[in-house]
């Protein structure tokens, strides 16, 4: 009996002991993930409609220098991300035409250096610079205004305004823009060439030879002038007929 209660109580403890196991493995395991660092392709592809945009993102390497400056300094950025419908409405082929260096502009044009909340574009100085670098009139120039609570965006050759705000937290900035952001150096038409001056009419004027500028000079192998040869040949023939004749006589 005494075996008995002792065999009991020791079962009673391993299956305590195993139930106490499982539950502390349920609970690591449902522990939350430490939040992990910013990453904008992550907060795009949550947000949906930015296949695009990711993906110019990844083949310029941009996407990982923004989540390299974020992770790294306190300066903050602020991105205007182009929906999949305003990539869209470009004309077709238009990314394709665009060499790799035009590509990374592009995107970076859609980049702010620094973080600029919806309140803040109230009071910023145009143009605002870009990623993509020189705001000189032509370049990459990028003009914000406000109207209440929109902010409008201007590049030169589009105009839209900030839709939505995706994502914010004091360091990074992303806002939907429904329109791709042209900056003049890439999308600008060129000025037209100006005509060229015709050319001076040239005067057909023939050469004139050596001879011709100068009688007294000549080449050996000029043919002679035989007009006083003639002459005299003739007064000799007309001498010797008039003799014969007279001789006869």
């Amino acid at each position: 009996m005494m075996s008995y209660f002792v065999f009991s109580l020791s079962l009673l403890l391993v299956i305590f002991l195993h139930c106490c196991t499982l539950t502390l493995g349920q609970n690591s395991a449902s522990a939350p993930a430490p939040s992990g660092p910013t990453n904008i392709t992550k907060i795009l592809e949550k947000a949906g409609q930015f296949t695009t945009f990711i993906r110019l993102l990844r083949t310029t390497q941009a996407g990982d220098q923004i989540n390299t400056q974020l992770n790294n300094s306190n300066q903050g950025m602020t991105v205007f991300a182009p929906t999949d419908n305003a990539f869209l409405s470009l004309k077709a082929g238009t990314l394709n035409s665009l060499s790799s260096q035009q590509q990374v502009q592009l995107v970076q044009y859609h980049i702010l250096p620094t973080f600029i909340s919806v309140s803040q574009f109230q009071t910023v100085s145009n143009p605002l610079r870009t990623q993509a670098g020189d705001t000189s009139p032509g370049d990459f120039p990028l003009n914000v205004t406000t109207s209440g609570n929109q902010v409008n965006v201007s590049t030169g050759i589009v105009d839209t305004t900030v839709d939505n705000t995706i994502y914010t937290d004091g360091e990074l900035a992303v806002y939907q823009v429904d329109k791709v952001l042209q900056p003049l150096s890439i999308f600008a038409s060129p000025s037209p060439a100006t005509a060229p001056a015709p050319a001076p009419a040239k005067l057909n004027l023939k050469k004139k030879s050596p001879a011709a500028l100068s009688p007294s000079s000549g080449s050996d192998d000029a043919p002679a002038d035989k007009s006083g040869a003639d002459s005299v040949n003739g007064v000799a023939v007309l001498g010797i007929g008039a003799f014969w004749f007279a001789f006869w006589l």
